[in-house]
């Protein structure tokens, strides 16, 4: 175990941390995060949703998600080569390069355009199905602005005003980049959504089996044992997750069955009970049956933030980063919770997300229900925190009796000196 953590400590970790930083990788983060306050939004649409089963008097606020989370994938497209020209030091061009890029991704979207002039597009395309299209978008219009902003058509000497300078600097790799897109549609009459599709369809099918779930939820956890952000799988995994949820709404939509599991909706209905590894039962036991002064005063200290499922205080402050007592356990719930959770919804016993829900910070197990929609996945969920809690037991208690000694130790070095300087 010695030797695992070693090399986990100084060689994996150093070179993981590494490739979040990259500026591609980064931009990509970057860009979905600030573009998730769309997400919230559809989600808050979502709960005020089900008040209409109620009071059916209550307008469709439907429209409000279309354009909020079903605009996810333009966003994101304008936000990648944003980011990156400011991560490449050509803040200056940053603009201009998520607007073009937004340009091409409505062009690569295959809208039908007609001799009148009307132009219609495809509405879901824009949203969580268009991740994959809008990354590829985003990443090529930031690849070719940086490679143009490197280069200038004017000597640095120039009189010209600096803004019209950049006008004529972009205006060589903006006709590149459109005609690009003109050739790809219109002259090839390529629709360019659909080979994206296909391209990452058999990464799609992997996450949306029972062990590529399981996998997408306990490798970040594993990378977060180690004080990796689990975040650094987000471009491959997310992206997944939006399509299979966007997926399910259009079946459901037209009468058919939800079947894409995989799906944060998932992960927030389960798997994040009090954080990312599923570990509010943890901040139970430290906070009720803990012995040693420390974890007492670690639960005081971390309950409450567990409640509302933020768990950096516990995880770096038990810790359970590098901690094997408590890294172990934490790396079977991720195991088993996403398990239990994928076997009683292939089943049939709760019912597969199909609408918006990322209001991760609210308290189990309303979650559970409102990212579902199925008030049997309240009982999932108490079941899956009555294992969870059983898992964590022996090896919380291991670490509590460790501390329990160690602390004795002090406590009675500390008294021997006391009695030697007396």
């Amino acid at each position: 175990m010695n030797r695992i953590m070693d090399f986990m400590t100084n060689t994996f970790a150093p070179k993981v941390n590494k490739i979040v930083k990259n500026p591609w990788i980064s931009a990509i983060q970057d860009s979905i995060m600030a573009a998730l306050p769309l997400v919230f939004v559809g989600s808050l649409v979502t709960v005020i949703s089900l008040l209409r089963n109620l009071f059916h008097w209550m307008p469709d606020f439907s429209m409000i998600s279309n354009f909020s989370f079903g605009m996810f994938g333009l966003i994101v497209a304008f936000m990648i080569p944003y980011y990156l020209m400011e991560k490449k030091g050509h803040s200056g061009q940053k603009l201009i390069s998520g607007s073009t890029a937004v340009v091409l991704f409505l062009m690569l979207l295959f809208p039908t355009v007609q001799e009148s002039g009307e132009i219609t597009f495809i509405l879901s395309r824009f949203g969580a199905t268009g991740m994959f299209l809008a990354i590829i978008t985003g990443l090529f219009v930031g690849f070719v602005m940086n490679l143009a902003a490197k280069r200038s058509l004017f000597d640095e000497d120039t009189p010209i005003p600096d803004f019209v300078v950049g006008w004529f600097n972009s205006l060589l790799p903006i006709t590149f980049i459109l005609v690009a897109g003109w050739l790809v549609t219109v002259q090839f009459h390529i629709d360019f959504f659909n080979v994206v599709l296909l391209v990452f369809s058999p990464l799609a099918s992997i996450i949306q089996s029972y062990p590529g779930f399981v996998l997408s939820v306990f490798i970040p956890v594993f990378l977060y044992t180690f004080g990796i952000s689990g975040w650094v799988m987000m471009p491959v995994i997310y992206p997944v997750y939006m399509a299979g949820l966007a997926a399910n709404a259009d079946a459901v939509a037209h009468g058919a069955k939800a079947v894409n599991i995989a799906t944060q909706e998932t992960i927030y209905a389960f798997s994040s009970m009090g954080g990312i590894g599923t570990t509010l039962a943890l901040s139970f036991m430290m906070l009720l049956i803990s012995r040693s002064a420390q974890l007492k005063a670690i639960g005081k200290a971390v309950f409450i933030p567990s409640i509302f499922n933020i768990n950096e205080p516990l995880v770096f402050g038990a810790p359970i980063a590098f901690n094997p007592y408590l890294m172990i356990p934490m790396w079977i719930n991720s195991l088993l919770v996403p398990s239990l959770a994928y076997l009683s919804m292939s089943l049939g016993l709760v019912n597969i997300p199909t609408h918006s829900f990322l209001l991760w910070y609210m308290p189990y197990p309303f979650t559970s229900y409102l990212a579902t929609q199925d008030f049997r996945a309240v009982i999932v969920c108490i079941v899956i925190f009555a294992i969870t809690w059983v898992i964590f037991l022996p090896f919380f208690k291991a670490y509590d009796n460790s501390l329990l000694k160690q602390e004795a130790k002090e406590n009675l070095e500390e008294s021997q000196l006391e009695a030697a300087s007396n």
